[in-house]
Protein backbone atom coordinates (compact mmCIF):
# COMPACT_ATOMS: atom_id res chain seq x y z
CA UNK A 1 0.00 0.00 0.00
CA UNK A 2 1.23 3.21 -0.69
CA UNK A 3 0.64 6.85 0.60
CA UNK A 4 -2.16 9.24 -0.59
CA UNK A 5 -1.59 10.21 -3.99
CA UNK A 6 -4.24 13.14 -3.22
CA UNK A 7 -1.06 16.01 -3.33
CA UNK A 8 1.26 15.32 -6.31
CA UNK A 9 2.98 17.86 -5.64
CA UNK A 10 4.94 15.99 -2.42
CA UNK A 11 5.71 13.52 -4.59
CA UNK A 12 7.02 15.85 -6.87
CA UNK A 13 9.83 12.96 -8.46
CA UNK A 14 6.52 10.49 -9.08
CA UNK A 15 4.24 12.78 -10.53
CA UNK A 16 3.99 11.53 -13.63
CA UNK A 17 2.88 8.61 -12.55
CA UNK A 18 0.68 9.64 -10.30
CA UNK A 19 -0.88 11.07 -13.17
CA UNK A 20 -0.47 7.94 -15.09
CA UNK A 21 -2.15 5.69 -13.04
CA UNK A 22 -4.76 7.81 -12.61
CA UNK A 23 -5.47 8.23 -16.24
CA UNK A 24 -5.67 4.53 -16.27
CA UNK A 25 -8.00 4.01 -13.23
CA UNK A 26 -10.18 6.48 -15.40
CA UNK A 27 -10.92 3.61 -17.82
CA UNK A 28 -13.20 1.80 -15.48
CA UNK A 29 -12.97 -0.83 -13.01
CA UNK A 30 -12.56 -3.60 -15.46
CA UNK A 31 -9.47 -1.97 -16.24
CA UNK A 32 -8.52 -2.01 -12.45
CA UNK A 33 -9.71 -5.79 -12.42
CA UNK A 34 -8.08 -7.30 -15.21
CA UNK A 35 -4.96 -5.74 -14.17
CA UNK A 36 -4.38 -2.72 -17.17
CA UNK A 37 -2.95 -0.85 -14.37
CA UNK A 38 -0.70 -3.15 -12.98
CA UNK A 39 2.58 -1.89 -14.65
CA UNK A 40 1.45 1.57 -13.96
CA UNK A 41 0.86 0.53 -10.58
CA UNK A 42 4.19 -1.53 -9.67
CA UNK A 43 6.11 1.59 -11.69
CA UNK A 44 4.56 4.53 -9.09
CA UNK A 45 4.99 2.08 -6.00
CA UNK A 46 8.85 1.71 -6.45
CA UNK A 47 9.19 5.14 -7.18
CA UNK A 48 7.49 6.05 -3.88
CA UNK A 49 9.97 3.48 -2.16
CA UNK A 50 13.08 4.87 -3.68
CA UNK A 51 11.87 8.43 -2.23
CA UNK A 52 11.11 7.35 1.07
CA UNK A 53 14.35 5.71 1.14
CA UNK A 54 16.36 9.20 -0.47
CA UNK A 55 14.21 10.74 2.53
CA UNK A 56 15.44 8.53 5.48
CA UNK A 57 18.70 8.92 4.51
CA UNK A 58 18.33 12.31 5.02
CA UNK A 59 16.81 12.18 7.60
CA UNK A 60 19.58 10.01 9.39
CA UNK A 61 22.05 11.83 8.41
CA UNK A 62 20.34 14.81 10.13
CA UNK A 63 19.79 12.97 13.30
CA UNK A 64 23.11 11.94 13.11
CA UNK A 65 24.35 15.69 12.23
CA UNK A 66 22.07 16.74 15.18
CA UNK A 67 23.10 14.15 18.01
CA UNK A 68 27.40 14.94 17.14
CA UNK A 69 26.30 18.91 18.36
CA UNK A 70 24.34 17.96 21.20
CA UNK A 71 27.33 15.72 22.71
CA UNK A 72 29.46 18.70 22.24
CA UNK A 73 26.96 20.95 24.13
CA UNK A 74 26.75 18.68 26.77
CA UNK A 75 30.68 18.12 27.12
CA UNK A 76 31.76 22.04 27.04
CA UNK A 77 28.75 21.99 29.65
CA UNK A 78 30.63 19.57 31.83
CA UNK A 79 34.48 21.45 30.95
CA UNK A 80 32.32 24.24 32.72
CA UNK A 81 30.82 22.85 35.44
CA UNK A 82 34.36 21.32 36.53
CA UNK A 83 36.01 25.07 35.95
CA UNK A 84 33.89 26.24 37.83
CA UNK A 85 34.15 23.82 40.93
CA UNK A 86 37.84 24.22 40.92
Amino acid sequence: MHAPLGNPDRQLACAELIQALEECHAQGMVARLTGVCNTQKKALSMCLRKERKDREARNHETAKLRTIKKKEVWEKLEQEKSQEGI
